[in-house]
């Protein structure tokens, strides 16, 4: 009981640190602004004008990320200004940028492309390879000799994926956004001790918000102890001034001896196997690689895991794979994060497949939350004839971002793209389909937080067999969803659409 109590105190803890520090910034940044109006005019007008010198600079690369702080900065001109250059602008200058763009620079070092493998999906699908060339050109390689297995539900997920860690060998690498205390954790903990004690090599990256209801330094410890090492990536209560603790880490690895590697939405806590219930039926999905192209995460997991820590820097040829799968079709690992801004490579992804897509392109997504550029294209692919289809849950975690989903259906089905709500519970998979030749499983959440503010991971497959199987999963869960009226969305009450339509503005945030 005492200790149930000290790790719930230590949890109140560390969340008061913080929010207390950022209503301490917010306020003395407002006892400045009235200061300044009051005793220095002189001042406060030439904030006034490096206000309107950032408005300009943020129209001329406008998303609709920067449109918010456009309307801030607009509202609030010397207080707006003052969050922005706290929170909105990029430090390219930063020790923290500077690290991620080194490391970044020695991963491609790894990441060579075969053009041999190019060309054979360029001559297959000229149309789709496409999309392959670009994630190329952004240090991101196609691969073939890769199986591609896939869980249309988190518990089946786990069955493999425990199956496998008995068989580990070398190495264990995981990366996850979520844990939580369980039956998963609880079992995860004496698997990883007791390949440990077999001398198998055992690193697992945590997210400290993400483990924010279990104490990451307690993890830290308790699993050194065994043998294991742990890295909490961007403490929360760290650099609170520059709101780090909003770039999480979301991305979800794992990786055994270099062979075989997951991804997908599911974490480390029971509700993702449906063992425990919340929000209903827990609707996710994962895939597993077996082959070369499992390279392609294990170097993503070498990236970040260097990124998480202050000057280790590891040996990348360890541990690439030693097993070639003779299976067809073609696998691309991607990765992204918020240093990219404002070149994102997983956005432009889901870009070139809306923008290629000739049939049909299916999407999955817990979140709906879009700027107005893959809005516009999401309508121009479904009026050029593309059956553009979405699924979102009817049970929500985060009824804020659910009203924000609710608002951007609106045009999206006046422009003719079917969306559906999950009814059995929460749908947490990110899937999308296309043309029954290519497909992304991955950490992707269709909204600003995905594309701008954390660090996510994906795979593209191509000719994989495996999108068939999640095309009938979508066309399953479909049968599972209720399909959303645009007569009944425009009759929804006038306080939703007032409290939709505010929301909407701080979107980015949500």
């Amino acid at each position: 009981m005492s200790n149930i109590l000290k790790k719930r105190t230590s949890v109140l803890v560390r969340g008061a640190i913080v929010l207390i520090s950022v209503i301490l910034q917010v306020l003395t940044m407002f006892l400045l602004v009235r200061l300044l109006q009051e005793y220095a005019s002189w001042a406060y007008l030439l904030i006034e004008i490096g206000s309107i010198a950032v408005v300009f600079v943020l129209v001329d690369n406008s998303s609709s990320f920067n449109s918010f702080w456009i309307v801030i900065i607009l509202a609030l001109p010397v207080f707006g200004y003052c969050l922005y250059f706290m929170w909105g602008r990029k430090h390219t200058n930063s020790a923290f940028y500077k690290k991620y763009k080194k490391i970044s620079e020695k991963g491609r070092d790894y990441k060579q492309q075969d053009p041999a493998i190019l060309a054979e999906l360029s001559e297959m699908h000229p149309n789709k390879a496409q999309v392959s060339r670009y994630l190329v050109h952004e240090g991101f390689p196609l691969y073939k000799h890769t199986s591609v297995r896939y869980f249309e539900v988190g518990e089946k997920k786990f069955d493999a994926f425990f199956e496998d860690l008995e068989k580990a060998e070398k190495f264990i690498f995981l990366e996850y956004f979520i844990v939580s205390n369980g039956e998963i954790w609880d079992r995860l903990k004496e698997v990883l001790a007791r390949k440990a004690a077999q001398k198998v090599e055992v690193r697992l990256l945590l997210d400290d918000f993400g483990c924010l209801f279990m104490d990451g330094d307690e993890i830290r410890h308790e699993l050194s102890k065994l043998g294991i090492r742990v890295s909490i990536f961007a403490p929360i209560v760290k650099d609170v001034s520059r709101l780090t603790f909003n770039y999480r880490n979301h991305q979800k690895i794992a990786i055994i001896d270099g062979n075989i590697g997951y991804t997908g939405g599911v974490n480390l806590a029971d509700e993702y196997a449906n063992i425990i219930d919340r929000f209903g039926h827990w609707k996710d999905t994962a895939i597993r690689l077996e082959g070369d192209g499992v390279w392609g995460l294990t170097e993503i997991f070498m990236e970040m895991w260097e990124l998480s820590k202050e000057k280790e820097q590891m040996d990348y040829n360890k541990y690439r794979p030693t097993i070639s799968v003779d299976a067809p079709g073609y696998v691309q690992p991607v990765a992204d994060g918020p240093a990219n801004n404002p070149d994102n490579p997983i956005e432009e992804m889901y870009t070139h497949l809306i923008n290629k897509a000739r049939d049909y392109i299916y999407f999955t997504t817990p979140y709906l939350v879009l700027d107005n550029r893959m809005i516009d294209d999401l309508c121009r692919a479904a009026r050029s004839g593309v059956d553009v289809r979405i699924i979102t849950p009817r049970h929500y975690d985060k009824w804020y971002v659910y009203m924000v989903n609710i608002s951007n259906y609106g045009r999206l089905m006046e422009n003719g793209i079917k969306i559906y709500e999950y009814v059995p519970g929460f749908i947490h998979a990110k899937n999308v389909i296309s043309d029954d030749e290519c497909g992304v499983c991955g950490t992707i959440n269709m909204d600003y937080r995905s594309f701008y503010l954390h660090y996510e991971c994906g795979v593209l497959m191509t000719e994989v067999p495996a999108v068939m199987e999640m095309k009938e999963d979508f066309l399953e869960t479909m049968r599972k969803s209720e399909r959303v009226s645009l007569d009944a969305w425009k009759q929804r009450p006038i306080w939703q659409k007032c409290v939709q339509g505010i929301l909407r503005v701080f979107s980015p945030l949500l």
